[in-house]
Order: structure tokens, then sequence, then C-alpha cells
């Protein structure tokens, strides 16, 4: 029997919470887009940078950084995936996405808010996997052959993520009541 003496009680702050939470959310949209067919291999829509972008934007770039690293090892341990090439291209994405948003966020807010912000995400995130599969897995002739293809990808879905964003951190609307009262 171990005494309380031995005990390693650990502090769990109100950013531990919320940097679980966040994590958790996003890893259980990116085990729901790991369910979804893709018509392309390697394409989807990123669903969990939503969340990391919503950190980033609510709690600074510290946040979006532990959500994001969570969810790719978490996510990878789940899938069944971890340590094999997609881990790899997903972690290299991640950890180029979250560079550019280091930067992104010293923006000005009077020209640059979440869609840019996601569109410099998601471009990074797919030029650090290009970049790793040039390296390691891919002839650079490949690369350059599927680059538009995925460049594309991540100005749709960069978009979208943002448009999604920039919708949730939105002041509420009082149009309705203004109607209402006229």
């Amino acid at each position: 029997m171990q005494s309380d003496s031995h005990r390693i009680t650990l502090a769990v702050t109100e950013q531990d919470r919320r940097v679980a939470g966040y994590a958790a959310l996003a890893i259980g949209l990116s085990l729901a887009e790991a369910a979804l067919p893709s018509p392309i291999p390697g394409i989807k829509p990123g669903l969990a940078n939503i969340v990391v972008l919503w950190a980033l934007l609510q709690h600074g770039w510290r946040t979006a950084a532990w959500v994001a690293l969570i969810r790719v090892f978490a996510g990878s341990l789940l899938l069944g995936t971890f340590l094999a090439p997609g881990f790899w291209l997903s972690l290299s994405g991640s950890l180029a996405s979250l560079l550019g948003l280091f930067f992104a966020v010293r923006l000005p807010r009077t020209w640059f808010g979440p869609v840019s912000h996601s569109l410099i995400a998601a471009g990074l995130h797919i030029s650090g996997q290009l970049a790793l599969a040039a390296l390691w897995l891919l002839p650079g002739s490949a690369i350059l052959a599927i680059a538009p293809i995925f460049g594309l990808a991540a100005l749709v879905f960069g978009t979208t993520n943002g448009l999604v964003v920039a919708r949730l951190i939105a002041p509420p609307s009082h149009a309705g009541a203004q109607s209402a009262h006229a």
C-alpha cells in the first residue's frame, strides 16, 4: 500500500481545461473527417482547423499550438496511424501551419482576419505536407503534378473554414430584433 506522501498531485488550471476541451473537439472532428470518403486521397476539409483557428483568435497562439499538436498525436493514436507516413505528413502540415499563424496574428487586424489567417494556415499546411512528401515519399515531378490540386483544395477549404470562424466570432446580429420593432 502506497502512502499519500508519495503521491504527486498536479494542479489543473483553467487553461488546461480549455486546451483539453478544444483538443477533444478537434480530435472528434478529425475522426469524423477520417470516416468521410474522399475523391482524391489526402484531400480533406480540415474541420479541426476551425477549432485551432477559433482557439487562436479567442485565446492566443499557445492555446492553438497545444490544440493542434494534441489533435495530431491523439488523432493518430486513435486512428492507428501513429508514426506512419500519414502521421508525419499531418505533423509537418500542422507545424508549418502553426508557424504561419504565429506571424499571421501579428498582421494588422484591419486587413487580416479569420479568412486570411485560415488561408495562410491552409496554404502552409499543404506546403508542409508536400515538402515532406517530396523529400521522403514522391519524386519531384509527382509533387509538381499534384500541387495545383492540393493548392486549390487549400484555397477552397481555407476560405470556407475561415468564413465559419468569422461567423462564430462575429458579434450577435441585432438586425432581426430591429426589424421586429419597425
